[in-house]
């Protein structure tokens, strides 16, 4: 039975309670504001709904997630890096990264980037929360990612390109800069072949949880204005 969430309680239920059909979904209801969203990446789930629906919170099981120091970079991109073409910057341009990210794409009907969750990120990053990884080229934004950061965790939220291998240049340059930092876990939320072609890899829920649980209070050294 899902659980609605009460908008004067940022509890939620225990991830065992998510549904197996559809895969992860845990409850619905509640609100934006950056100490529940907060208080929902550090419990292990995370807001995904289309507009026009509810708030729905998300735990899938597997999670899908890089550990830092199991990075792989294939040779294609390796050249492509080399070449030095593109420009990596950090929190230079978080609002227009997530407009791009909530922009039209070819393979999708909609965005789940509403206008509320779009505000809400950008207020997360304002609070010194949410970041974002701009690629530029030529002076031009043309790829870039952004999430959040909690403890020694970075939990993707979502990418664009403009042009070809930009989003992959954000995050290959981005892993190394968060291991360096103390970051010791990436949360993917799901699977795609992209992240998986990093290195990416799905774990038990319950193993992300038991990790999650410690690493969210650890400290991490991160500069991003570097």
């Amino acid at each position: 039975m899902l659980t609605w969430l009460n908008k004067d309680s940022l509890s939620f239920p225990p991830l065992a309670r998510a549904m197996r059909e559809p895969d992860g979904l845990l409850a619905a209801g509640g609100d934006l504001r950056p100490e529940r969203i907060l208080a929902a990446y550090r419990h292990g789930c995370y807001p995904w709904y289309q507009q026009g629906q509810p708030i729905l919170w998300w735990s899938p099981d597997p999670r899908f997630v890089l550990f830092p120091n199991e990075l792989h970079i294939s040779r294609s991109l390796g050249k492509v890096l080399r070449r030095q073409t593109f420009e990596v910057s950090y929190d230079k341009a978080f609002d227009r990264v997530i407009d791009a990210c909530a922009g039209p794409r070819s393979y999708a009907d909609g965005t789940w980037i509403t206008d509320a969750m779009r505000g809400a990120y950008q207020q997360l990053h304002r609070l010194g929360h949410a970041h974002s990884v701009e690629t530029w080229q030529a002076g031009e934004l043309v790829g870039g990612l952004y999430g959040l950061s909690i403890g020694q965790v970075f939990f993707g939220e979502s990418m664009f390109s403009h042009v070809d291998n930009a989003s992959k240049i954000a995050f290959a340059h981005l892993v190394p800069d968060l291991q360096r930092w103390g970051i010791r876990l990436i949360d993917c939320q799901m699977q795609t072949r992209h992240l998986g072609s990093f290195g990416a890899r799905a774990i038990d829920r319950q193993a992300f949880a038991e990790q999650l649980a410690q690493l969210v209070e650890r400290p991490n050294s991160a500069d991003w204005i570097a």
